[in-house]
């Protein structure tokens, strides 16, 4: 019988001889394997020189047609990855690695529904912050009123949208609230109507009223002639007659209108003090039972009421 020591030389043998032929079969996998490696990598370098070419042509592109750096960031990055994707699987087929594209793919589609269903709003504000940069017409710089909030737009993100409002604080509207919602925008057409409300009193003339009020509001710079103005009586009030008085201005920027209201004001005011026209203050009639033409004290006194 042989020895114990020869038994372990023996098995330390036969499994040297399993590692060597297998390191071989490695090796000589490695070595038929290393053409179509290079190839594989040359095949990565031309889709990353794609990527960056198609990278620089869609930046100039886009930045004609739209304004928002955070969405063409986006859209650029994921054209980069798309490209680059393509160029890993192509590699990885050429590496015969068919197996591990198709692994690849379902782990990308498995992560995306995870996804989908733990960030459903944040991804209702992504896809509506996107579909307004290429749809919407609201620019950085537009005055908009959404979802009750009044302001100029200061930055369209992927998630919100931020306004600035009239008393100087930040106002940050998730996109989707905005896409899906009604929307006023001030700045579209650049002007703006005024709505001036007025009433003089029963005394005077309205035909005066309405030739010396048109022509005050004609004086203003800030008019847009082309659009006239337009001048009618509304109601009998408590103790006025009550118009308004319309025009339309140029707007950029909210205080062109609150300014131009003010010149309003202004005008209006004037052209009434220089001729005679009455804004009148609110009044009360206190009913004392007395008839037309007589006085208090001598209704008193005719009922026995007078004061001593």
């Amino acid at each position: 019988m042989p020895s114990d020591s020869s038994q372990v030389i023996t098995g330390v043998g036969e499994a040297s001889n399993i590692v060597i032929n297998k390191l071989d079969s490695w090796l000589d996998a490695a070595v038929g394997m290393f053409p179509n490696f290079l190839v594989a990598v040359v095949v990565l370098v031309i889709f990353f020189l794609i990527s960056k070419v198609i990278r620089i042509l869609l930046h100039k592109a886009l930045s004609a047609w739209m304004s928002n750096e955070a969405v063409i960031r986006l859209i650029l990055s994921l054209t980069s990855v798309i490209v680059m994707l393509v160029g890993l699987i192509i590699a990885l087929n050429i590496l015969h690695l068919e197996q591990t594209v198709t692994s690849i793919l379902a782990g990308v589609g498995v992560i995306g529904l995870a996804l989908s269903f733990a960030f459903q709003d944040a991804a209702a504000n992504f896809i509506a912050g996107v579909s307004m940069a290429f749809k919407s017409p609201i620019n950085v710089g537009d005055i908009i009123e959404s979802n009750e909030f009044f302001g100029t737009v200061t930055h369209i993100g992927l998630r919100a949208t931020t306004i600035l409002n009239p008393q100087g604080q930040d106002i940050h509207i998730p996109n989707r609230l905005i896409f899906q919602n009604p929307y006023k925008h001030y700045t579209q057409h650049g002007t703006r109507r005024i709505d001036l409300e007025v009433g003089i009193s029963y005394g005077d003339d309205l035909e005066k009223v309405e030739r010396v009020t048109t022509a005050a509001i004609e004086s203003m710079d800030q008019i847009l002639k082309e659009k006239g103005v337009t001048f009618f009586y509304r109601e009998f009030g408590d103790s006025s007659i009550n118009f308004t008085i319309v025009y339309w201005v140029n707007y950029r920027t909210y205080m062109d209108y609150l300014g131009a209201v003010s010149e309003g004001v202004k005008r209006v005011k004037k052209a009434y003090d220089e001729n005679d026209i009455t804004i009148p203050f609110p009044i009360r009639t206190l009913d004392f039972g007395i008839k037309g033409g007589q006085k208090l004290d001598a209704m008193l006194q005719r009922s026995g009421n007078a004061p001593s």
